[in-house]
């Protein structure tokens, strides 16, 4: 999917529904099925990092590719010692316009807004309504005498229009909508979608607004002759904001005015506008950079001939080894003309155009003892090409191995690493100990808190000793003598994986309209995996009353909009392949009935599992259940299980147990956990051993008239009480951690990204190995918007979370967006330096416009736009990573 900008108007994702009082009030899925609408709620620098133990890939050529090189002696095989061609990808811009139109329709009678789009694309228009005397950012359908022919409902909030040319000749995709002014309609708000890319157009971070009426509010996405809009700031650039004044008079618009609910504001007096602007569509491009390498017979050298078919300057960064390091070292000259040295570390050459054909190359002769040919291409000083996010190698020795996708492993490092990690462990278990056994500590923690910490070292322990065996030689069983008797393994704590997880949200809000998602996916494995991803998140696979799966019916079913249960195996195994681990997401608190009891309330399930009113909870009043009271919240648009019920707990620990074992799972998502004690899920979770296993308990942060409080203990307190009643199973989404970035960024209040004592204010202050952080989900940003990120900022959070402990989570829109490079360049950073869930942070600034760490000695990072720069001392750093307000240095 091609990444889309339009400056500061694309935002991806989607839809901005902002809470009213910026407070979430209630989880995405405690109201209806469908969601309720109600609810209140650069790319980056150098690529190269000349480290030893940097993931280096080889492709071998096609026999059916035509090879690029020109001008470079092949007709002896004997000389050519290898040859190759590797295919690249970049973006290109194009700009075209965009306009909105808001006049009179041909009956006079009537009004019209009008929509359009100059560039070739599949433009879609998602929009609604608002009311008079509506109050907040929600918006409505619109009338069905309002909808334009082709337009489908989506959900009971908006509708998608698609843009379509009048005429052949035409150039612009538009589409109409009439409404009659004397509606109750107040507003009209849209944003402009390209299906082809996935990308979304808004307004400043938000929807566009066309107001009908003359008093609304102008938050800032108000479009409109009446609200004044000759310029847009910022990267907008100007409008051309030429205003069709309406031919009727401003008494005659008095006479289409309606009555106002608003009793201070009773005259609707539209005008006629049109509005227009640059708009900017990036778009892949494929090219190809071919490779030949020979030996002269006249020099005994090495002659490696460069050549592509990419326009412009292009400027080859390159080096050579010595060795299956692949440690970057500068040749002896001679140097092909326009080269240059970068830092003692490598060589710049621009690439010559070549006499024929759109194309540019050049020679570069090595001495003969040389291992291999690195180097990656840059375009310019924001664009670096790389293939497949790893240096291109071209071995020169004739004959040359092939590393896996993460390369030769070096054992040593991995010695290295595993200390470093268990030391960590230790001296966060003697840190525990000592708060523990002072006299002080004795006096004020209860004994429930104790216990807590006491379970917490368990866990340490448990983590270190797994490492720690992994790292003895094993003996061969057939060895082993026969009267020997093998000691049990030591169970280690199911759900936390290794501590250096990745994870990727594999879907959006809308990826079941396809209804072939899981093929979509499949196709997408490499890539994913490529960008450094471990883990992946899959959306619910159960038969769902929803369509998105999260109303789940029969268990057994996995025939879903997503694909069919063929389609998922296949994409679990081709993600397996590629190495990563899968979770399903799984909905354990509530599941829609096949049939009603005899009062006509649907409680009676059918299927595999055929349970009847019993499994419900009791304290429901929905649905007549005849279980016990709910051990957690309840979620209104099901009927909530009774998982205290012992045929219930049996048969979910069966099913996640067929899931593992079917469909080949590693782990679990678990969907709104805050419906059942914790205590149920460590049964299943030591059930059914899953590699890695995160639950979603999403409830409110503290607020005091409507501002954020800095304090919120209280909010990741309950966070952590519920991950300490799985016993430490399983980990949690860092929600504290979210609301605390959006606060931050938005209102530019970086001190609060540091609590009382000096540490992250979320839970991955309290317990980093159990939270899961992420900026934004299929509920918070896609089409759903219910608490989206702030606009414009994604990518200091993300440098935020992928620097940090925790497990970071990335979202699958942003992966596939504008953001792409910064995001895979930060968890380069981030596994290049072997950061992980413990890592430990010190935060050196938390102040108005700026916070900055440094994370395990080795990383540095800051965001905002305060200054910051890293200490120079004993430590030498360098910057290899700068976007807009973020900066991160590594070590030298």
């Amino acid at each position: 999917m091609a990444a889309v900008t339009i400056d500061s108007l694309l935002q991806n994702p989607t839809l901005l529904f902002r809470p009213k009082a910026k407070v979430l009030l209630k989880p995405p899925r405690s109201l209806d099925c469908s969601r309720n609408r109600k609810l209140p709620l650069s790319r980056g620098s150098c690529l190269c990092s000349f480290n030893p133990r940097r993931t280096i890939h080889v492709v071998r050529a096609s026999s059916s590719e035509t090879a690029l090189i020109g001008n470079f002696d092949t007709s002896s095989s004997d000389d050519i010692l290898y040859k190759d061609i590797f295919p690249v990808k970049r973006i290109e811009k194009v700009e075209g316009k965009f306009f909105i139109r808001l006049d009179r329709s041909k009956d006079q009678h009537d009004w019209q807004l009008t929509v359009g789009c100059s560039l070739p694309g599949k433009w879609i228009l998602h929009w609604g309504v608002s009311y008079l005397g509506d109050r907040g950012s929600e918006w409505d359908q619109p009338p069905k005498g309002m909808r334009p022919p082709g337009s489908i409902p989506i959900k009971d909030y908006a509708i998608e229009t698609p843009l379509k040319k009048l005429s052949e000749g035409d150039i612009f995709h538009e589409v109409k909508i009439d409404f009659n002014p004397s509606s109750e309609i107040a507003a009209i708000h849209f944003v402009l979608k390209d299906e082809e890319t996935g990308a979304w157009y808004q307004h400043r971070g938000m929807d566009f607004k066309v107001p009908l009426v003359d008093y609304l509010e102008d938050d800032g996405n108000t479009v409109g002759a009446k609200r004044g809009f000759g310029v847009w700031s910022g990267a907008l650039q100007q409008f051309s904001n030429v205003l069709l004044k309406s031919e009727a008079s401003h008494a005659d618009s008095q006479n289409n005015s309606i009555e106002s609910k608003d009793s201070k504001n009773k005259n609707r007096c539209l005008e006629g506008f049109y509005e227009e602007q640059s708009i900017v569509k990036e778009v892949s491009v494929g090219n190809l950079v071919s490779v030949a390498v020979r030996k002269s017979p006249e020099t005994g050298k090495v002659i490696v001939c460069l050549e592509t078919d990419i326009p412009g300057d292009v400027v080859v960064h390159w080096g050579v080894c010595r060795d299956d390091a692949k440690i970057w070292e500068i040749p002896a000259a001679p140097y092909p003309p326009e080269t240059t040295v970068f830092k003692n570390k490598a060589l710049r050459t621009l690439l010559q155009p070549k006499a024929t054909g759109n194309r540019s190359g050049a020679l570069f002769t090595l001495d003969e003892e040389r291992f291999g040919f690195l180097f990656v291409l840059k375009l310019d000083d924001n664009t670096w090409l790389k293939f497949k996010e790893n240096d291109f190698y071209v071995p020169l020795l004739g004959t040359s191995s092939v590393p896996g996708q993460y390369g030769q492993s070096d054992s040593t490092s991995e010695e290295i690493s595993s200390k470093s990690y268990t030391d960590g462990i230790i001296n966060e278990i003697r840190n525990l100990v000592s708060g523990l056994s002072s006299e002080k500590s004795q006096k004020t923690k209860t004994k429930e808190v104790q216990e807590s910490i006491l379970q917490e070292i368990e866990q340490l322990a448990a983590e270190a000793y797994s490492i720690f065996r992994s790292s003895i030689t094993t003996v061969p069983e057939e060895i082993v003598s026969e009267t020997e008797i093998t000691k049990p393994a030591v169970k280690i704590s199911s759900g936390t994986g290794t501590g250096f997880e990745i994870l990727c949200q594999g879907f959006n809000w809308e990826s079941h309209k396809s209804g072939r998602w899981y093929m979509e996916l499949k196709e997408k494995a490499s890539e994913i995996s490529s960008l450094g991803f471990t883990v992946i998140w899959l959306p619910p696979p159960t038969e769902s009353v929803s369509p998105e799966g999260y109303m789940p019916k029969d268990l057994y079913n996995l025939n879903s909009r997503y694909g069919t249960i063929e389609e998922l195996k296949e994409l679990v195994k081709s993600l397996h392949e590629v190495g990563m681990k899968v979770l399903g997401d799984v909905v354990l608190n509530h599941r829609c009935a096949h049939f009603k009891n005899q009062n006509g309330v649907w409680n009676i399930f059918g299927g595999r599992l055929n349970w009847d009113d019993r499994a419900v909870v009791a304290d429901d009043p929905h649905f007549q259940g005849r279980g016990n009271k709910s051990s957690g919240d309840n979620f209104h648009a099901a009927p909530n299980i009774d998982h205290s019920q012992e045929f219930v707990r049996k048969d979910l620990k069966e099913w996640l147990g067929w899931l593992r074992e079917e469909i080949g799972y590693d782990g679990w998502r678990l969907d709104f956990v805050r419906g059942f004690w914790g205590g149920y899920v460590k049964d299943y979770l030591e059930a059914s051993e899953p590699y890695f296993a995160v639950g979603e308990y999403w409830d409110s942060l503290s607020y005091t008239y409507g501002e954020m409080d800095h304090n919120q203990d209280s909010h990741r307190q309950r966070i952590v009480d519920w991950i300490n009643a799985t016993n430490g199973t399983a980990g949690a989404f860092d929600v504290t951690t979210k609301g605390i970035l959006h606060s931050a960024l938005e209102r530019c209040e970086y001190w609060r990204l540091s609590d009382q004592k000096g540490k992250p204010p979320g839970v991955v202050g309290w317990w980093p190995s159990r939270a899961v952080t992420f900026i934004e989900n299929h509920d918070t940003g896609s089409t759903q918007g219910h608490w989206r990120f702030p606009g414009g900022k994604e990518m200091q959070g993300y440098a935020y979370i992928l620097t940090h402990p925790g497990t970071p989570a990335v979202f699958y829109d942003h992966i596939f967006s504008h953001h792409r490079s910064e995001i895979a360049n930060l968890i380069s950073v981030r596994n290049r330096n072997r950061i992980h869930c413990r890592s430990l942070v010190k935060i050196v600034k938390a102040e108005r416009d700026v916070y900055a760490a440094i994370i395990d000695e080795k990383v540095a990072m800051k965001i905002g736009p305060g200054y910051y720069e890293p200490p120079s001392g004993s430590q030498r750093w360098s910057l290899v990573l700068e976007g807009r307000d973020y900066k991160v240095w590594e070590t030298s």
